[in-house]
């Protein structure tokens, strides 16, 4: 008997012992359950958020992308537009300046065609140490420029035809050059070319260091000041006195 109620008693202990540790054992479980589901909702909870948060800023960025080509395109427009200002005065200017060279050089009083014959009867440019002319092309070329060529002041002024003052402005003066392209003729001892409806005489030398057919080469022009006067682009700040020949 003794035996048995101590193994009753036994059954009951180590009942009560095996009940009493799984209890705790299975709260444990219970807890760390919870705890790695709680985790778990916090991990899903926290990974959601920035990605939304994310969206919106992504949007935010593109249209700033969108408008960066759009400055960069601007910016050399609106470097371009000062120098366009600048620019359109220039081109205003040069045709006012073109205008006003036959206006200063026409105000000179008009001589009759009668009064200007006379003078070119008497070879008026010969004059106070003026050339005197040749036979050929060759014999009319200087030897020394320098010291054989004449101004008109230097002849006693000129005293040949005016070219009107609308014709001068359409085929003379240095905006309107041109070549002669065939050998000047001899008139009166002097070389004679013509162009613009007007036959012209030489008569200044041309100088000695010009090439022999520079008529054919050489870019020339008409301008007046004081008198009528040749000009070779190809060498600048020479000037050749020339007369209307009528």
């Amino acid at each position: 008997m003794t035996f048995v109620k101590f193994f009753k008693l036994s059954g009951i202990g180590a009942a009560f012992l095996f009940y009493g540790t799984a209890v705790p054992v299975y709260g444990q479980h219970d807890q760390e359950r919870d705890k790695q589901g709680k985790a778990d909702r916090q991990e899903k909870g926290g990974q959601q958020p920035p990605q939304r948060a994310q969206q919106p800023q992504q949007q935010q960025q593109q249209p700033q992308r969108a408008q960066q080509p759009q400055q960069q395109q601007q910016q050399p427009q609106r470097a371009q537009q000062p120098q366009q200002r600048q620019q359109e005065p220039q081109r205003a200017q040069q045709p006012q300046q073109q205008q006003q060279q036959p206006q200063r050089a026409y105000q000179q009083p008009q001589r009759t065609r009668q009064e200007a014959q006379s003078w070119q009867q008497q070879r008026g440019w010969a004059r106070q140490g003026g050339w005197q002319g040749h036979e050929t092309w060759q014999q009319n070329r200087a030897r020394q420029w320098q010291n054989e060529h004449r101004t008109w002041s230097q002849r006693g002024g000129y005293g040949g035809y005016y070219i009107p003052q609308q014709t001068f402005g359409l085929y003379f003066g240095r905006q309107h050059f041109f070549r002669i392209r065939s050998r000047p003729t001899i008139y009166m001892g002097y070389p004679r070319f013509q162009y613009g409806g007007y036959s012209f005489l030489l008569v200044d030398p041309w100088p000695e260091y010009w090439a022999e057919n520079w008529y054919d080469t050489d870019d020339v022009y008409v301008d007046y000041d004081d008198g009528y006067y040749l000009y070779n682009r190809m060498h600048p700040g020479v000037a050749l006195a020339i007369t209307i020949a009528l």
